[in-house]
């Protein structure tokens, strides 16, 4: 599973709001709701969020073991 908890204390830190995020810099506000769900999103909204917060791909998301596992 990949979690996005690190995103929001990253956002903090930069003194970033999810409203900034979105009137100033024009992240969807579903890419939002979608983040704080742990939901799929597109890798060019996290290329996206990286370059704002000016931060690497570790500094907003993590795995974590979960048995989500492919069958072949």
């Amino acid at each position: 599973m990949i979690k996005y908890d690190k995103l929001w204390v990253t956002l903090e830190s930069k003194g970033i709001t999810k409203y900034k995020l979105t009137k100033e810099h024009g992240v969807s506000k579903s890419q939002i709701y979608r983040l704080q769900h742990n939901q799929s999103v597109n890798t060019n909204t996290l290329d996206r969020i990286c370059n704002i917060l000016e931060c690497d791909i570790e500094d907003i998301m993590e795995h974590v073991q979960d048995d989500n596992r492919f069958r072949l």
